[in-house]
């Protein structure tokens, strides 16, 4: 589901993966977890230029899957959200639960638009009051699509897209996997194995 999240988000904001695409500047939040990993990756293959944000432990993980940029999200540039050319995104791809459009907003170009992936309360009053305006916020709902999975499938197969394994805990330590997903600092994908 994580993939096809990411695939899903990055269509609503027009990218293209068949090469044929005229990349924005982008920036993606939580871009070491689940969904983020394949969402540099796939943003990659739709020409785009990336800005990641991530822990200090996992720069060099989503520089290695891709990105042209990662930020230490607490660091000051990191937290003010400043790529290293200091262009303005033309997107923002938010996978975190605590991203404020009020932190955003700074960031986007003129018509920048945020996809918030894991919407708060204050998100969600952004993307009600921005549709009349030239920066949007958009709350994201993925939807299951057996063509879009199969298209994931082939790039994995091909060797375009990974993915990105933090732990593996056997069916009688579930709890503990879910634990490790609640936390919000898990490295790509958590495991059950049954």
């Amino acid at each position: 589901m994580a993939g096809l999240t990411a695939l899903q988000a990055l269509k609503v904001i027009g990218t293209q993966f068949n090469g044929t695409g005229i990349g924005s500047n982008i920036l993606i939040t939580a871009a070491s977890g689940g969904t983020g990993t394949y969402a540099v990756q796939l943003a990659k293959l739709g020409n785009h230029h990336v800005t990641a944000t991530c822990g200090a432990r996992n720069v060099e993980l989503v520089a290695s899957i891709g990105a042209d940029d990662v930020l230490d999200y607490k660091t000051p540039e990191g937290a003010a959200l400043k790529n290293s050319s200091g262009k303005k995104y033309d997107y923002i791809v938010n996978g975190t639960k605590d991203g404020k459009w009020s932190a955003f907003k700074p960031s986007l170009s003129s018509r920048g638009k945020v996809v918030d992936l894991a919407p708060n309360f204050g998100n969600v009053i952004a993307w009600i009051l921005t549709k009349f305006t030239k920066k949007k916020m958009s709350v994201f709902l993925m939807s299951l699509t057996m063509g879009e999975l199969r298209f994931l499938l082939e790039l994995v197969k091909e060797g375009k897209l990974k993915t990105v394994f933090d732990s593996r805990h056997p069916f009688e330590k579930a709890a503990d996997a879910w634990d490790k997903c609640l936390s919000g600092h898990a490295t790509g994908k958590v495991i059950v194995e049954i």
